[in-house]
């Protein structure tokens, strides 16, 4: 069973960075802020990042569900997630340093903490307080290093029962990236992976520093506690979808049984997965 703790949707790019527009302008190609970005792969010409598009890949690398997350840089997407969302899709209601609305058909909240406007944390315990009191998850993106790590900790002192995800896996590559790693060490507070290819990608795949760094998370949390996270389809301008996965299933350097718990089992444990596809494999047309 493999799920996708990080990915993202939209049907119209409608975002903002550092106060400046973030918008299709075709060929897969972003005006991000005044500068060109290669923002989808190539051929989704249309700008459209669409739930249609992903199940297709998901069903060709095998990922039995997934989890969308938010991102200004994209714009609120809210409307449209509620169209996607089914068995294998959850999703998440992006928080905007504004009161939240009707939340009831979201399954958590997105907060990304490190574009925040005011990135003291504690002057934002509206979407904390509400997931507590809603059983929804948060899906967080901290500033680098340990920024907003002492802010992060007395919020989960605050409820303790409340599940925590922790993305692009502590900003993995940035100085003191540990610090997010070890609030993990907290009962409900889980580590997922999206981003690390981007973070990594210097050094491109097959990504050996990636592992040695999920490694090195484990020693301190233990597998238990990380998930894994593709970043659709951002990272894919560089690599496949199955090479996001593919990196740790056919590394040496992670037990079978570790890989199992990265790739789904935690994932499925944490965000309430069931009644999953059985998905059969399909050859493709380089296969014998």
């Amino acid at each position: 069973m493999i799920i996708d703790a990080h990915a993202h949707l939209w049907k119209k790019q409608n975002g903002i960075v550092n106060g400046k527009p973030v918008y299709d302008i075709g060929g897969g190609k972003s005006d991000f802020g005044g500068e060109i970005k290669q923002m989808l792969p190539p051929y989704m010409t249309d700008g459209q990042n669409t739930a249609e598009r992903f199940l297709a890949n998901m069903d060709y690398a095998g990922v039995h569900g997934a989890v969308i997350t938010q991102e200004y840089i994209d714009g609120n997407q809210d409307e449209y997630l509620l169209t996607c969302k089914s068995k294998r899709i959850k999703i998440c209601a992006l928080y905007e340093e504004k009161p939240l609305g009707d939340i009831s058909g979201f399954d958590g909240i997105k907060i990304c903490a490190g574009r925040l406007q005011n990135k003291n944390l504690l002057h934002h315990m509206e979407p904390f307080r509400i997931a507590a009191e809603h059983d929804k998850f948060i899906s967080v993106d901290l500033a680098d290093g340990n920024e907003q790590t002492d802010m992060m900790q007395k919020i989960i002192d605050l409820f303790p029962d409340l599940k925590i995800a922790i993305g692009h896996f502590g900003m993995v590559t940035r100085e003191n990236w540990l610090e997010q790693i070890k609030l993990a060490t907290n009962k409900n507070v889980f580590i997922e992976s999206g981003g690390i290819t981007w973070l990594f990608n210097d050094e491109f795949y097959p990504y050996p520093s990636a592992v040695n760094a999920i490694n090195q998370a484990a020693e301190i949390v233990g597998f238990e506690k990380l998930m894994w996270g593709s970043d659709y389809p951002r990272t894919m301008t560089a690599i496949t979808y199955k090479m996001s996965l593919d990196f740790i299933e056919k590394t040496t350097e992670i037990s079978e049984e570790n890989k199992r718990r990265f790739l789904g089992e935690n994932a499925v444990n944490f965000y309430h997965f069931a009644d999953l596809p059985d998905l059969a494999k399909i050859k493709n047309m380089v296969e014998d």
